[in-house]
């Protein structure tokens, strides 16, 4: 795609492009990882400028302030009820600010993760299987008079409390891995489907949360109906929802709650994996659901991320979010899984529009837990050993804080080049109208590039399979 390069004076002139502000001139700087981790995060000297006469044999990645794209909710991880638990007990009240300020703060060296997920009831990584309705001896209660917040109040919500008391732009999105077990057709919570008498019980629980949820000062921002509605787990919590049924209940059900109740929750379809675009698009071929459901959520397990803009350009009225992916000791080397995440989530999920990027666990313990079934060998963003609340920073955390240390909410993704001599970027402008680029070198070789926004010039500089930041 060929990239007009305009100036910033005419580009605040046309119409439409008012609303991104000019820059006071300041100094480009640039942050780098390199995949043999010798440098992480690591901040490089000033960048040069290039005269016109300059770097002429250069790659050019011109950013195009005027060819404007979605708008940025955040960067973040997932407060799973093994990562709170770890943070709350396992760290001591010091070690736990510190934490919770380097992952949601914007101070020196500060993350700013500004985007997260709880779960709604127990997922593989609780430290056993519960939901927000068990009723004694598994009895069905549609009054839900045992509705009770009293898990989640234990650790996830003090912790959400304390991010949103460091970053108050954090935005919350809730999932459930399973209905209650009384609503299955299991009368378990693991596997099964949704009950059909069960369709209004669970609208108004999803309405009951959001609610109990808020008096506890925890938002819910978004909202999916189901974690992975095509996959029943062999040992946690899960439950398959077929589109057709996701629809009727969008539709028939939660809708006109979320109306009576005058909740503004938005809330997402799908929650599951890119190979399965026709999933969305059956949800959003029903006219009730589609009114009411406000975007997509994806996750990385299968298929590709270019499935984003093929539903994208079916519905570009709705949003997209990617709210789930885990490294694990599957992709163990440094090098392999940090450059992976950097092309698919960091890069291209944005690049297919999405608004908000999550990893999975914000951190799991030495053995990769705790967690009750499913994954053994997942990888939280940070590790925290149990014995001493020490902290490693992992892949997750340099991937992801390339962006949301430097992408601001409210940041506006604008025109750069999807690939250009090996290098793979995508740009923002932050709300005060500072440029963000991101540029990913999966090559074998060191690059040199020209940096174009307008009539200023930079020359760029990448080590070989890095990922660099570059602002001004």
């Amino acid at each position: 795609m060929r990239l007009a390069l305009i100036s910033t004076a005419a580009v605040l002139a046309l119409g439409g492009c008012a609303s991104i502000p000019q820059a006071p001139e300041r100094a480009a700087r640039a942050w780098v990882t390199t995949g043999d981790k010798s440098q992480l995060l690591a901040e490089q000297a000033p960048l040069s400028a290039l005269a016109a006469a300059e770097g002429a044999d250069l790659p050019v990645v011109a950013v195009d302030v005027a060819q404007r794209d979605q708008s940025i909710v955040g960067f973040g991880a997932s407060i799973t009820d093994a990562s709170a638990w770890l943070i709350q007990t396992r760290l001591s009240p010091a070690q736990r600010q510190a934490l919770l300020s380097e992952l949601f703060g914007r101070g020196e060296g500060g993350l700013g993760f500004s985007f997260t997920r709880v779960t709604i009831g127990a997922s593989d990584f609780s430290l056993d299987h519960y939901s927000l309705d068990d009723a004694p001896g598994g009895a069905a209660d549609p009054e839900l008079a045992h509705f009770s917040t009293a898990r989640p109040e234990q650790y996830v919500f003090p912790t959400v409390r304390a991010a949103l008391k460091i970053n108050p732009d954090l935005k919350v999105m809730a999932s459930p891995w399973s209905a209650p077990a009384w609503m299955k057709t299991t009368g378990s919570l693991v596997k099964g489907q949704l009950k059909p008498d069960a369709y209004p019980a669970y609208a108004e629980f999803f309405a009951r949360y959001v609610k109990a949820a808020k008096a506890q000062g925890v938002p819910t921002d978004y909202l999916s109906i189901q974690n992975e509605p095509d996959f029943e787990p062999e040992n946690y919590p899960g439950m398959r929802w077929p589109a057709v049924d996701r629809a009727r209940f969008f539709g028939r059900n939660l809708g006109p709650v979320f109306a009576r109740e005058r909740i503004a929750t938005k809330v997402l379809d799908w929650d599951h994996n890119w190979d399965q675009p026709q999933q969305p698009l059956a949800v959003l071929a029903d006219a009730k659901a589609k009114a009411f459901v406000s975007g997509v959520a994806w996750h990385c397990y299968a298929g590709d991320v270019t499935a984003q803009d093929e539903v994208r350009k079916a519905h570009p009225d709705k949003d997209v979010f990617f709210t789930e992916c885990s490294g694990g000791q599957w992709a163990a080397k440094f090098d392999e899984s940090f450059l992976w995440m950097m092309d698919k989530l960091i890069v291209g999920s944005t690049r297919g529009g999405a608004r908000g990027v999550l990893m999975w666990n914000l951190a799991l313990d030495e053995k990769y837990g705790p967690h009750a079934g499913g994954c053994g060998d997942c990888r939280g963003v940070v590790t925290i050993d149990q014995a001493t609340g020490a902290v490693e920073r992992n892949q997750e955390y340099y991937a992801f804080g390339h962006a949301s240390r430097f992408v601001r909410p409210g940041a506006v993704r604008v025109g750069s080049p999807a690939e250009v001599a090996g290098l793979k970027t995508v740009a923002f402008v932050n709300p005060d109208g500072g440029r963000a680029l991101i540029v990913l070198n999966q090559t074998a070789q060191d690059r040199d590039f020209a940096i174009v926004d307008g009539d200023r010039r930079l020359r760029g500089r990448l080590p070989a399979r890095s990922a660099g930041t570059f602002i001004w």
